[in-house]
């Protein structure tokens, strides 16, 4: 038995130093092949995908790539297939990709590791994670474009986007401080934004309740919701109702000149703002109110800090970069009058859309369009029409009573006019879309009889 236990030991023992003579072995092989280039270097250099390309903002690391010859030219424009389902239902603003891509570097940043790590941006201020820099911008763009009261005596109240920001001004609007007080009634003269109904009441709220259409309210108090240009149909509003104990919200997300003539500088007790219609950042998720009355700042602030615990700082930072880039490409005598203008290339863009939509439409002899008159833009100096964001396209045809299920029966999906307080013969369509989305719809749209 002895012998046997030393023979199995000595057996072991070799076993043992075979398999540490093969992991040396291994070892200096694969040293040898990180010294000659990589452990994978018989294969293909990484390859980023665009996307991942488009989201860098380093230009360092842009730099560097450049000299190891492994920076990836941007992906080709897109394509939409002939047959492909057309989605317009969405206001996504896609149409100013271009002009932001021809910007280059200008409205990029780079935001260090250490930066924005408080929730904190001035523990002292009303609106206590309001970013400065986006503050300055905001006043800045609204002074060169005149198309708000901005001053030091409006608050400034950053939200994440317009949408926020109007659930904020609806509780501190009807925040009377007693539970025994009936919920406020919010109303909006139809057609009204469809999302209006449906963000007021989703929490069924005990402050405040949708009322419809404001031209059928009967009441002294209220809280009226006023979006001018309108959405959806792009009229210029004003309050309907008037009563001493009447509130208004005024949402004002397209009183920007590539939609419509800048005629005065509006000042109203409460008016809401976004960089999704401005400069086109939907995904950036910012907006901002002018408040007048500093109570009513207060409370919105406090309903943001409950909702949320304050707003993104990053994306106030980028929002406050490309405010800044759309500022000094009017500011700036270096700028450069045909790439650096936003709202120039804007309204080339939306007018010539237009243009085209209302040729189509009139040749079609089943559907028509409101019609806008021409103004005097203090922004341009000059006559201009009024371009929304929006086409509210109306069924002429008495067999086509819902329009928007005759439209997706052509694969092109819009907003029905129900969801507005309208009517099904109508829709919402975007005029928002890349090109080549709305050049296909234009197509599609006119072989329609």
């Amino acid at each position: 038995m002895a012998t046997k236990k030393g023979g199995s030991f000595r057996v072991g023992d070799r076993i043992g130093r075979l398999a540490m003579l093969l992991s040396v072995a291994m070892n200096l092989v694969l040293l040898f092949r990180l010294h000659k280039g990589g452990i994978f270097a018989d294969e293909a250099p990484l390859q980023r995908r665009p996307e991942e390309l488009a989201l860098r903002t380093c230009p360092v690391e842009m730099e560097a790539e450049r000299r190891e010859g492994t920076e990836k030219l941007p992906p080709p424009p897109r394509s939409v297939a002939e047959n492909a389902v057309i989605n317009l239902d969405h206001g996504d603003p896609t149409v100013f990709e271009s002009f932001w891509k021809q910007t280059g570097e200008k409205g990029t940043v780079v935001i260090p590791g250490w930066r924005t790590m408080s929730y904190f941006s001035d523990a002292a201020a009303l609106c206590w994670f309001l970013e400065p820099e986006f503050a300055a911008e905001v006043r800045r763009l609204h002074r060169l474009v005149g198309n708000a009261v901005s001053g030091d005596g409006r608050h400034v109240v950053v939200g994440t986007g317009s949408t926020q920001l109007f659930q904020a001004a609806l509780y501190a609007l009807s925040d009377g401080g007693d539970a025994r007080d009936p919920p406020a009634s919010v109303v909006s003269a139809a057609p009204y934004y469809s999302s209006y109904p449906a963000v007021t009441d989703y929490l069924r709220s005990g402050l405040f309740r949708w009322a419809g259409d404001a031209h059928a309210f009967k009441g002294e108090s209220y809280i009226e919701l006023v979006c001018s240009p309108n959405n959806p149909d792009g009229s210029i509003r004003e309050a309907v109702l008037s009563s001493e104990a009447g509130k208004t919200i005024h949402d004002l997300a397209y009183y920007w000149p590539q939609y419509t003539p800048i005629t005065d500088r509006a000042d109203h007790e409460i008016m809401l703002f976004t960089v999704s219609k401005s400069t086109g950042h939907a995904g950036t998720r910012i907006g901002w109110a002018l408040v007048k009355d500093r109570e009513v700042a207060r409370k919105m602030v406090k309903f943001i800090e409950l909702n949320t615990i304050g707003v993104s700082k990053d994306s106030q930072l980028r929002a406050a970069k490309l405010l800044k880039v759309v500022s000094d490409g009017y500011e700036l005598e270096r700028a450069d009058e045909h790439t650096d203008r936003l709202f120039d290339f804007g309204r080339r863009i939306m007018a010539a859309r237009w243009e085209r939509l209302r040729e189509v439409v009139k040749a079609s002899g089943i559907f028509s369009l409101p019609e806008f008159p021409d103004g005097f833009c203090e922004f341009t100096k000059e006559r201009t029409g009024i371009y929304p964001a929006f086409a509210w396209l109306k069924s002429e045809k008495a067999e086509i009573e819902d329009l928007e299920s005759y439209l997706r029966s052509q694969k092109i999906l819009t907003r029905s006019g129900k969801h507005f307080g309208a009517g099904s013969n109508y829709v919402r369509v975007s005029m928002l879309d890349r090109d080549e989305t709305f050049d296909l719809f234009l197509n599609r749209l006119s072989s329609l009889r």
